[in-house]
């Protein structure tokens, strides 16, 4: 089983991997994909909305008309706004942000394309994203779009995650890697 595969399973992984299917079939890929983006990014900023797609109390024609409605005001496409309704009809928007998230991989791996999240102690310069990117597009074997955040907590170092793969280079880490061999030795 490829990596892909592996992360996209369960109900999120069904609903993404048909979308993903009848998006490639008619050609509309790309749209999909923006109206994939739009919706999460409303989504990231509307915390209550998502947490009312999981509340019981409302009922499947609520859920469906709700969906509708929001797909109708972000302009979102006939197969998105089919598959909203689809979910809401099965008790599935909950599981929405999920399913785009998958949605999102199975477009970037089509693409040759991997996101990969990057956390450093201080905002990086320039330079080091460059370097940065490089060496994680020659590990990969993809093109690489890098999405950094910055800990201070971490001290100094790295923390990168790429599909499966997290490699914490921070000084954070080393600490307290000696802090607990100190402890085990004392």
């Amino acid at each position: 089983m490829s990596e892909t595969a592996a992360m996209i399973s369960g109900v999120p992984g069904r609903y993404a991997t048909a979308l993903f299917d009848l998006a490639n079939e008619g050609d509309a890929l790309d749209a999909i994909a923006q109206d994939v983006a739009t919706l999460g990014a409303a989504l990231k900023g509307a915390p209550d909305v998502v947490a009312s797609f999981s509340n019981p109390s409302f009922s499947r024609g609520d859920l469906e008309a709700a969906a509708t409605a929001l797909a109708d005001k972000l302009g979102l496409g006939d197969l998105l706004k089919n598959t909203l309704a689809l979910m809401a009809k099965n008790r599935r928007l909950g599981q929405l942000p999920a399913t785009l998230a998958a949605f999102e991989t199975l477009v970037a791996d089509k693409r040759g394309e991997i996101t990969v999240t990057a956390t450093s102690a201080q905002p990086m310069s320039d330079a080091q994203k460059e370097t940065l990117v490089s060496a994680l597009e020659r590990s990969a074997g993809k093109k690489v779009h890098l999405q950094l955040d910055v800990d201070p907590e971490l001290i100094g170092g790295l923390i990168v995650k790429m599909g499966s793969t997290m490699i914490d280079a921070s000084i954070r880490s080393k600490l307290s890697s000696l802090q607990h061999a100190m402890r085990e030795a004392g």
